[in-house]
């Protein structure tokens, strides 16, 4: 064999083997950079990801909380609301509850008492119900009639402390009323708000003690303005009427005793009282969920006013003072008058008012020349409500003569000539000036 050609064959094979080293080597060689690379990337990367955890923790540590915009005005206002408690006589044997269709009126209302053997046990004093109320004045508490109705006690609670309170004013076919706290009273009132620039869509905080949770607090949006809700209830002398009033409608949850409580606006004035929730039809499976009830608060101004300058009946009555007068130097209108049977028909259903039945006027006499006819009922006199003889009298008592009274009566034409009670127009209530007089027969 030719000697070149064997050379050649061994430096091929030589090359090829180191060929093929190399390749061996810069395989591994990649092989080695890449497991390099990815350990680096992943060290750097869990580097990364400890920094930013520990960047994390640190932050919500030490972070400001963010408060809601809500908290600023409950806290200015959480200890304004108070809770009213409503007591009444019991023997067992009434029975309260709420109206419930179609919606719940009774807030503070839900109880109840047992018939059977109790019914005839001695009459004590129970908590018949309880509800919410604000302080919106100096010792004054706006709350919801239908929380203060029938009590015989009303009394007003304060975190721990409990005070005794009066009935100053109310309207019932408002459904508002207002209490007179008797004593000190150290709780600060809210500022009023103005209803009538709120719009669709505003905040409503609402602040009660539901099924006596105290300071409940809830919220939610003003859903609608002026919803008409018409409620079957009295007028202020005692007759059943249907009045429509106009609500604000919110989705904030009320509950049973959030009745009476505020409605807040986002800076912690009062634009509302709770006063009533849907909650559906006992006629159907309907449920009904976020619709409530508010009664605006400039609907309640008014009679604020009055309480607070002592126009209103209530007030008025605990001024009257007796004089000195005998029977006979004391002047009179000339009636003859008698109280309505409460248990009668037509008193009991409200189709007519309480007050004074005149049963006859005297001819000639001041009554008669100012238009009173026998079958008028006096319902109030000079502003004060009217809701029996004795008060009419204990009124008139105090004047002298050539005085006069405004005297307000309700008149049913042909009322004095019916032999009963039982099928009643609709009547209509009058006011006349009455000049009082000093008589010679005593017909009163």
């Amino acid at each position: 064999m030719d000697k070149s050609l064997c050379y050649h064959k061994a430096v091929v094979r030589r090359d090829h083997y180191m060929m093929n080293n190399k390749q061996k080597f810069f395989r591994t060689l990649s092989i080695v950079l890449t497991l390099a690379l990815a350990i680096s990337l992943g060290t750097s990367l869990l580097q990364q990801y400890t920094v930013a955890g520990a960047e994390s923790v640190t932050l919500s540590q030490g972070a400001t909380v963010v408060a809601s915009p809500f908290t600023e005005a409950v806290n200015k206002v959480h200890g304004s609301v108070v809770g009213v408690n409503n007591y009444a006589m019991s023997t067992g044997y009434d029975s309260y509850g709420s109206f419930g269709f179609p919606f719940d009126f009774g807030f503070g209302y839900g109880y109840g008492y047992p018939y059977g053997s109790d019914r005839d046990r001695e009459p004590e004093e129970v908590l018949a119900g309880s509800g919410s109320g604000v302080v919106v004045a100096p010792g004054y508490v706006l709350t919801n009639f239908h929380v203060v109705e029938d009590a015989t006690r009303l009394e007003v609670t304060s975190g721990e402390d409990a005070y005794e309170a009066i009935l100053a004013g109310s309207d019932e076919s408002l459904d508002l009323a207002v209490l007179k706290i008797q004593g000190d009273f150290p709780v600060q009132p809210v500022v009023l708000g103005d209803s009538d620039l709120l719009n669709v869509g505003d905040w409503a905080i609402c602040i009660g003690n539901p099924l006596s949770f105290t300071g409940t607090t809830t919220v939610g949006i003003v859903s609608a303005l002026n919803r008409e809700i018409t409620n079957s209830t009295t007028d202020l002398y005692g007759r059943r009427i249907e009045s429509v009033n106009l609500m604000i409608q919110t989705d904030a949850a009320i509950n049973a005793g959030n009745s009476g409580g505020g409605m807040f606006n986002v800076a912690g004035e009062l634009i509302g009282v709770p006063s009533m929730k849907y909650t559906g039809s006992y006629m159907s499976a309907t449920s009904v969920e976020g619709i409530g009830m508010a009664i605006p608060i400039n609907v309640a101004k008014p009679l604020l006013e009055d309480v607070l300058s002592g126009k209103t009946p209530e007030a008025q009555a605990s001024q009257q003072s007796g004089n000195t007068l005998t029977t006979a130097e004391k002047p009179r209108i000339g009636v003859t008058v008698a109280n309505l049977n409460p248990k009668l028909y037509a008193v009991a259903n409200g189709i007519l008012p309480n007050g004074a039945y005149i049963t006859e006027v005297e001819a000639g006499s001041p009554a008669e020349k100012a238009g009173l006819v026998a079958g008028d009922i006096v319902v109030e006199i000079d502003g004060t409500v009217v809701k029996s003889t004795t008060e009419m009298i204990n009124l008139l008592q105090n004047k002298q003569a050539g005085d006069t009274a405004n005297v307000k009566v309700y008149r049913v034409e042909g009322l004095n000539d019916m032999e009963t009670f039982d099928d009643i127009p609709e009547g209509e209530y009058m006011d006349m000036v009455v000049e009082l007089a000093i008589l010679d027969s005593v017909a009163q």
